[in-house]
């Protein structure tokens, strides 16, 4: 069963404002009385802030709101978490969820670019993740790349650590005794008296600190070969750490943070053709070199197998000039699609989009100037996103003080207004067709076969006449029919609270 909302947005093709303001005004409920049949503020005996507007709608419809308003007034302290009691009565409080519960989208790219896809039950993913380290460490949070960044070199110094006390204590070295009653021995590094000296001597070995105290001798061939293996592992920590951090501060995908999309697509009438078009900018003056534009349709659909694909992607295309994805790319650019045939809204409506479930994915690429790398930008739009009817304002001015074009971006989400068919783009060339073909038959000449005769004769003159009034009875009789074919398509002005848009 169809709902109040799209029972009058089918009856009356009227705008989605339009219709809800009409509903409000329409299908208000009788005024809420306490017990004392004292009317509530929400009514019209209230306060005159209350009575009128958006807040007098809401205590209209919910009535608990006036009761928290009337409370309110006479100061009477509710402030039980889970109930207040107003009036002797407890009534429930309830949360405001972080999404609105009344209807909810599942989007599939948010509108900062972020994909809403998480990958579960996968096999093996740990032995996958380690294996590609190098990604899994540049893809990871800077919280968890710090951690590793500092317990490599921390484990690095505490294992050599170990290997140089275990040769000092394999070689005497940490003997005291052994020390004083030879005046010949050689120790394996000198200055290395206990585990501290090892650690120290671990982290001047592997950074090449060298303050001078401490050094290996010729006694230990050992000591040598891990001071050389100290030396080559802490050079490849310091690559590859170095190497990780580099690459999450130059990640492409940071560039995108300055790469900027309307926050509504519209839907309006551009050289006749109705057109989807949504608007993007870039803040640096660094451009996009080699830009261009790509939007998917991701819906629901089933083939003629029977199989439902529930994310069906469709291409659409989208361009400057709604033919050629590349654009020059050096201020806010509207991007336009054509809806022709061949675009999956060629068959959809103002009052369509209410009803029709689909997300369109706009993704902007091109080559980072001043680095070189290739960055992409994502964002999508909802049919609750699309505003039909409107256009995008104009930004870029030329200022003649300095000579420059100057791009005002506090106009970047700015939509106005315009004249545009409610109907489909398929209705909308069939009522040209029809204009067209019934202008033919009103404007079409005489026939030259016509006999025009001496008027003296009044034999043919009557002939005559009856012939053009045959003709002209034709033509009546076509014209009448073409707008008969004409009337379901046509709008009334009278019905459209806004600005109307008829043939």
């Amino acid at each position: 069963m169809s709902t109040p909302w799209e029972q009058l947005i089918s009856s009356t093709m009227t705008p989605t404002t339009a219709v809800a303001v009409k509903l409000a005004v329409t299908d208000e409920p009788p005024e809420p009385t306490d017990p004392n049949d004292t009317v509530l503020p929400g009514g019209s005996a209230g306060g005159s802030g209350s009575s009128g507007g958006i807040f007098g709608t809401l205590h209209r419809h919910i009535p608990i709101l006036s009761r928290l308003s009337l409370n309110k007034t006479d100061k009477a302290p509710c402030r039980n978490v889970d109930h207040v009691k107003c009036n002797g009565q407890s009534q429930p409080i309830y949360r405001q969820p972080r999404f609105s519960s009344r209807r909810q989208y599942r989007r599939v790219v948010f509108k900062h670019g972020e994909c809403n896809v998480v990958q579960g039950k996968v096999a093996k993913r740990r032995r996958k993740y380690l294996q590609d380290i190098f990604t899994t460490l540049v893809d990871a949070q800077w919280r968890w790349t710090l951690l590793v960044f500092s317990m490599n070199f921390m484990l690095s110094w505490l294992g050599f650590a170990i290997v140089w006390w275990l040769i000092a204590l394999n070689h005497g070295d940490l003997d005291v005794s052994v020390r004083n009653n030879n005046s010949t021995w050689e120790p394996c590094v000198r200055e290395m008296y206990s585990f501290t000296s090892c650690f120290l001597f671990s982290v001047e070995t592997q950074h090449t600190i060298g303050y001078g105290s401490k050094h290996t001798t010729e006694e230990c061939p050992e000591a040598i070969f891990i001071m050389c293996l100290q030396s080559i592992v802490g050079v490849m920590i310091q690559a590859f750490m170095v190497g990780v951090v580099f690459a999450k501060l130059s990640r492409p995908k940071k560039r995108t943070q300055t790469l900027l999309f309307s926050r509504n697509a519209v839907i309006c009438q551009r050289d006749g053709i109705l057109c989807l078009m949504f608007r993007v900018g870039d803040m640096r003056k660094s451009h996009i070199i080699e830009a261009h534009v790509r939007a998917q349709l991701i819906k629901k659909k089933m083939t003629i197998e029977g199989e439902l694909l529930p994310f069906h992607q469709q291409e659409l295309k989208v361009g400057g000039d709604g033919e050629e994805d590349r654009i020059f790319f050096i201020w806010p650019t509207t991007i336009v699609h054509k809806i022709t045939p061949q675009s999956p809204l060629y068959m959809l409506s103002a009052a369509d989009f209410l009803q029709e479930k689909f997300e369109i994915v706009v993704v902007l690429e091109g080559v980072i100037e001043s680095t070189g790398m290739t960055t992409q930008a994502r964002s999508s739009y909802l049919p609750n996103e699309i505003l039909w009817g409107h256009r995008f304002e104009t930004l870029v001015s030329f200022k003649k003080e300095t000579g420059e074009h100057e791009v005002d971006y506090s106009l970047f989400n700015n939509t106005y207004v315009v004249d545009t068919p409610l109907c489909s783009a398929h209705d909308l060339k069939k009522l040209i067709s029809l204009r067209a073909h019934t202008e033919m038959h009103l404007m079409q000449p005489l026939d030259h076969s016509t006999n025009y005769s001496d008027p003296s004769d009044s034999t043919s003159g009557s002939k005559a006449f009856k012939h053009r009034g045959e003709y002209h009875d034709k033509q009546l009789s076509t014209s009448d029919l073409m707008m008969a074919q004409l009337e379901p398509f046509l709008i009334k002005p009278g019905e459209l609270p806004g600005p109307e848009s008829f043939l």
